[in-house]
């Protein structure tokens, strides 16, 4: 998987790292038992500090989505999949609707954000 941050983002890094495991996990690019880069070179390969990615990770973690082992590094969660078919056809239905009205794909995040508060 590639991971991709963007310094200028208002968005945290560790938050962008964090958003792109979860999307692949949605999708499926990620599977249950899959080693995600040791956090020392992800951090090296985006040239951001190795604590951004720990604290990622631990949110990952904290959440299930990842397990930290001692000298096996980050592991996608056997307890991370689940049938995300619905949620799935909701976005799309969303995206669509959001295309529709002419929003901004910020637009949409933002509501999207708010909604689920």
């Amino acid at each position: 998987m590639l991971f991709r941050v963007d310094p200028s983002s208002p968005e945290p890094l560790f938050a962008q790292i964090g958003d792109q495991v979860r999307a692949g996990i949605v999708r499926g690019d990620l599977t249950p038992g899959m080693r995600l880069p040791s956090a020392r070179d992800l951090a090296a390969s985006l040239d951001i500090n190795l604590h951004t990615v720990l604290r990622a990770y631990q949110d990952l973690r904290d959440e299930g989505a990842i397990e930290l082992r001692r000298g096996r590094g980050a592991v996608v969660s056997a307890h991370a999949t689940h049938d995300y078919r619905p949620l799935h056809e909701a976005i799309e239905t969303v995206v669509r609707i959001s295309r529709e009205l002419g929003l901004s794909p910020e637009t949409t995040t933002a509501l999207l954000r708010e909604a689920l508060r």
